[in-house]
């Protein structure tokens, strides 16, 4: 599941980034107000979290852009501004909901899952291919039946499989989305973690396509 994350101060950034990526949350982060907007209308976003003294574009204006093109992403507004006109303008410019700075980690992460819920509220909270079961609440794998404790890379990575199930996916693309670049470093490091999953399943859980990629699919082969 992916997040944009707006915010410039970088103190502040690195804090959620850490904790968004620690719940298995892939996470893109923009400092720049045309940035933020330009993401948000081109990327594909569970969720937008939302500064609003960027420099550059204020963020109630990026918002209310947003809405007036038909992006219905849900976003959460994290802000110093916490008067009770400014959650209003907050809320009218098309805000989910409204956190004020400085707040608690375990405040900021139930608003969010509490977004995501409303966003989804047809979403199965287990998603499934073949003997391969990724439960969301638990965050947890479910292979054959049995329970398996993962990594919030692993989980990432194992959702995105599943999410993409019968479709061969690159190991160039498996290190963007897991871990946000494509280095020879994030390369290697998705082959480590799908020799992991296979140790902690079976050798074919997690098909490979030499020269191609991997994939999860329905039948066995």
């Amino acid at each position: 599941m992916r997040i944009l994350l707006a915010e410039d101060d970088q103190t502040i950034l690195t804090h959620l980034r850490q904790t968004l990526e620690k719940e298995g949350y892939a996470v893109a982060h923009a400092s720049s107000g045309p940035e933020v907007w330009d993401l948000g209308e081109v990327g594909d976003f569970a969720a937008i979290v939302l500064d609003l003294g960027l420099p550059g574009m204020d963020g109630l204006s990026i918002l209310k852009r947003w809405r007036q093109a038909g992006i219905n992403t849900p976003v959460l507004i994290v802000s110093a501004r916490g008067s009770w006109m400014e959650r209003v303008d907050g809320f009218d410019a098309g805000a989910d909901d409204y956190l004020p700075k400085p707040f608690r980690q375990e405040e900021f992460l139930a608003r969010l899952k509490a977004l995501l819920r409303r966003s989804r509220p047809t979403t199965h909270s287990v998603r499934s291919v073949g003997r391969l079961a990724l439960d969301e609440n638990t965050r947890q794998l479910i292979f054959d039946g049995a329970t398996i404790d993962i990594s919030p890379l692993e989980y990432r990575m194992i959702g995105y499989l599943i999410d993409n199930k019968n479709r061969v996916v690159s190991p160039i693309e498996l290190a963007n989305h897991v871990q946000g670049r494509d280095d020879d470093t994030s390369k290697n490091a998705v082959e480590a973690m799908v020799a992991r999953l296979r140790r902690k399943t079976s050798s074919d859980a997690i098909k490979t396509r030499r020269g191609f990629g991997y994939v999860v699919t329905d039948q066995d082969e």
